[in-house]
């Protein structure tokens, strides 16, 4: 750290310059998310089902009774024990979300590959409420090109051809269900257009060494799930 010492006046000058970037990134962020509520959206047509704690439940009963649904592809693979360290790490943030989302008529599922036991013990160790399904004898992860096996062919990660994805990956989709019942595909991010959902790095994005990744041997190497720190 080798940052200028500067008086209280000059601090004054510099964080005023930063501010007006700030605003412009606010207003260019403002555009990009009315630009993505006009995107076109496609017509969900295959009857997917997953296994809930009420049950079977379909890809209409995750919206209990609202006109949006957001889904979080949550990577926990059908023969893993543990769910996904990183995206244990977005998921410690979405505890208490759901309420709020929910008064603006929007619900909050999990979905993850791995029967619904695993994720009920899992969930149970890391404390968590949110609504989480197992897609297990569901195609929906496949569709949504979050699960991949040796059978996939041409895989497709964040809208490009990838070579060895690995068995899971995370992503985030949105879906809207108008008056008639019917189901609509509106969005979907995968990789860094996930950041935004992850408070922890944006806090950390505010701090004098910001994420301090930089040295790690790659970005997330200091990460454990909440309750494998060592203090």
């Amino acid at each position: 750290m080798n940052n200028q010492i500067v008086s209280r006046e000059d601090w004054l000058d510099a964080r005023k310059a930063l501010l007006e970037k700030e605003k412009e990134f606010t207003r260019l962020r403002d555009e990009l998310s009315q630009s993505r509520r006009e995107m076109p959206w496609v017509k969900i047509e295959k009857e997917y089902q997953f296994d809930s704690n009420a049950g079977q439940v379909g890809l209409s009963d995750l919206f209990n009774g609202r006109s949006q649904l957001l889904i979080y592809h949550f990577m926990f693979g059908v023969e893993w024990e543990e769910g996904c360290p990183s995206c244990s790490f977005w998921a410690d943030g979405y505890n208490g979300t759901d309420i709020h989302l929910n008064h603006r008529d929007i619900s909050f599922a999990v979905v993850s590959s791995a029967k619904l036991d695993k994720l009920n013990v899992y969930k149970a160790r890391m404390g968590w409420t949110f609504n989480w399904v197992s897609s297990f004898g569901s195609e929906f992860n496949q569709d949504f090109h979050v699960t991949f096996s040796e059978e996939t062919k041409s895989p497709v990660y964040n809208y490009r051809p990838v070579e060895s994805p690995g068995e899971e990956l995370p992503g985030l989709s949105a879906f809207y269900k108008n008056d008639a019942g019917e189901l609509f595909h509106t969005y979907s991010t995968y990789a860094r257009g996930m950041d935004m959902l992850n408070a922890t790095y944006h806090h950390m994005d505010l701090m004098p060494k910001g994420r301090d990744e930089a040295n790690l041997p790659w970005s997330m190497a200091w990460l454990r799930r909440r309750d494998q720190y060592e203090s």
